[in-house]
């Protein structure tokens, strides 16, 4: 029997378009896991290259890797210096069925 070489999965090698980058983060706001959120944030950090958003951020890359990563809790401003820093922002809408709440979601800037 021949073995079955495989690879981990990693979002960042699929997050190629901005249209891609906003689906996938739109996605991990509606989960609402501020846990996936901020990993999401890395994948995005990552595609884009890590060390380029750090620098445009204002941030160490080390720092920044270990502030999105699954087990990381980054400060509010941290996440909007990355959103910044990727072109990204944020904005506010009702949530479907649920006109007294609102979401988060994620548009690349234009």
């Amino acid at each position: 029997m021949t073995k079955t070489h495989t690879r981990p999965w990693d979002a960042a090698d699929y997050l190629e378009t901005d249209e891609d980058v906003v689906a996938y983060l739109e996605a991990a706001f509606e989960d609402g896991d501020p846990g996936l959120i901020a990993a999401a944030l890395g994948d995005v950090a990552r595609a884009r290259g890590m060390t380029n958003v750090a620098a445009k951020a204002g941030l160490g890359r080390e720092s920044l890797y270990k502030a999105l990563s699954p087990n990381g809790n980054p400060e509010f401003a941290t996440v909007l210096k990355v959103m910044q820093a990727l072109g990204l922002r944020l904005h506010a809408s009702p949530a479907s069925g649920n006109e007294s709440g609102v979401v988060a979601a994620a548009e690349t800037l234009k």
